[in-house]
């Protein structure tokens, strides 16, 4: 048992050696330091390292395991689940370590474990070039890309860590190890879906890819004619390249200039189209969906990162998330799939179909990413104000899940959920991949002090 002297005087060591900032319970700051985008969480843990540099990393993580603490991980905060928290314990705080170093020439960037995508795509974009990056702003690199990584460019680039080339990381004994195809390729491997169980991912190399233009339609449809837009969307988005991807959305129109007032509040069935070209060309692979009744009509081009932040979570909001990868989309279950639109519990709850296919079926096997041939994805999103409506929303989340569980692959994209037991862990990273994953978790954490993740336990 850590005694109080030793624990003051490692806190005032910490103090001192940090290059970063330390907050402790009563500090100020303390508060605004704990908080993440997820207002459902609220812990409060006994330290807040705000690391800006590996050597701090490095040095927090052995004042952790020299006192006996809970280690938690936060590069966005994003985790739905709240991951990146812990009470009592210690967070590593990964946020001020966002600097992004593009090198167009071998069209690669380098990105720091604490980076955002609005860091990641605003560095990229002045050079034309660009990554799969997630569909927030908000969302920190790090954990999306060891998560696995899907966006609205997948389907051209491919999974975000398809595009992986190297990690740096801060291991449980504080020491520093990279990983890439060339060195130290088993943990490379595991790093492909496995996330933080191995270490701190203090910076990421990932391979860039040409895009000079991008451009996006958004139709939003009375609600009756959603099963008729969700197969019109089908048959556009199963014959087009892959460049083209979006999705099929249900939600409250909210009171925004581009909603006429009259539909505000109201339900819509939405397309959304993405591409990774210019607006002329998508305005000739909308016309399917441009030929049907609509109320809102958005087609444009688009600079990718401000593409980026249109579905960023307002701060502040409560959210639960989940997936389930599909075998395919039948009309049958595209009724049912809109068929739960009538119950959409909060206005900001939003109903998903993601299309996969593309590069993200065609991108490499040998990794632990099993949802990677799912041909569709639904995404139930809810995010809501009141904590009266907690159950009720998380609630109509997993009713999403019932209701497309016939078609389930079984697998299913972790980044999309929160803590959903064990056995989802497993359909996230395959089971035949578990004996694997477990030994190199051995390897390099063998007494799984980076455990707040979707865990993997140590062979």
């Amino acid at each position: 048992m850590t005694t109080p002297s030793k624990a003051g005087t490692a806190l005032a060591e910490l103090r001192e050696d940090l290059s970063g900032e330390v907050f402790v319970p009563g500090d100020p700051g303390y508060d605004e330091a704990r908080q993440v985008f997820n207002a459902m969480i609220d812990r409060r843990p006994a330290v807040i390292a705000q690391c800006a540099s590996d050597a701090d990393v490095a040095t927090a993580v052995r004042f952790g395991r020299d006192l006996d603490l809970k280690i938690a991980v936060r590069g966005g905060g994003h985790s739905v689940a709240g991951q990146s928290l812990n009470d009592n314990g210690l967070v590593v705080d990964l946020r001020r370590m966002h600097e992004v170093t593009v090198h167009p020439a071998a069209r690669a960037v380098r990105i720091q474990g604490g980076a955002t995508m609005s860091h990641l795509d605003l560095a990229t974009q002045p050079h034309g070039l660009a990554t799969t990056g997630g569909r927030a702003s908000t969302t920190g690199v790090g954990g999306f890309v060891l998560g696995g990584g899907t966006g609205w460019l997948d389907r051209a680039f491919g999974l975000a860590v398809d595009n992986l080339l190297g990690v740096e990381l801060v291991t449980a004994d504080g020491s520093t190890v990279t990983a890439s195809a060339e060195e130290n390729p088993e943990l490379f491997w595991a790093l492909h879906g496995g996330g933080g169980n191995f270490g701190i991912a203090t910076s990421l190399t990932l391979r860039l890819h040409e895009l000079p233009a991008f451009s996006m339609a958004l139709l939003l449809y009375r609600p009756h004619l959603g099963p008729q837009v969700a197969r019109v969307y089908r048959e556009l988005i199963e014959t087009a390249p892959p460049e083209a991807g979006g999705g099929v959305i249900y939600l409250t129109a909210p009171p925004e200039e581009f909603i006429p007032e009259h539909l505000v509040g109201e339900v819509l069935a939405g397309a959304l189209v993405t591409y990774a070209g210019p607006a002329e060309q998508l305005t000739k692979l909308a016309q399917p969906l441009l030929a049907l009744e609509h109320e809102v009509e958005i087609l444009t081009d688009i600079p990718y990162p401000q593409m980026q932040c249109m579905l960023d979570d307002p701060p502040g909001m409560r959210n639960y998330w989940s997936a389930e990868y599909l075998t395919g989309l039948p009309d049958e279950l595209i009724d049912v799939f809109c068929g739960r639109a009538d119950s959409l519990p909060a206005p900001m709850v939003q109903h998903v179909l993601f299309p996969q296919g593309g590069a993200i079926a065609s991108g490499p096997t040998e990794y632990p990413v099993p949802y990677r041939d799912a041909p569709w994805a639904v995404h139930p999103f809810a995010i809501w104000e009141d904590p009266a409506d907690d159950e009720r929303c998380r609630q109509w989340v997993k009713d999403v899940r019932a209701d497309v569980r016939p078609w389930s692959t079984g697998a299913v994209y972790l980044n999309f959920t929160g803590d959903e037991g064990a056995d989802r862990v497993v359909a996230g990273l395959g089971a035949e991949n578990m004996r694997r994953l477990a030994e190199v978790k051995r390897a390099y954490d063998p007494d799984n002090v980076f455990r707040y993740n979707h865990n993997i336990a140590p062979a």
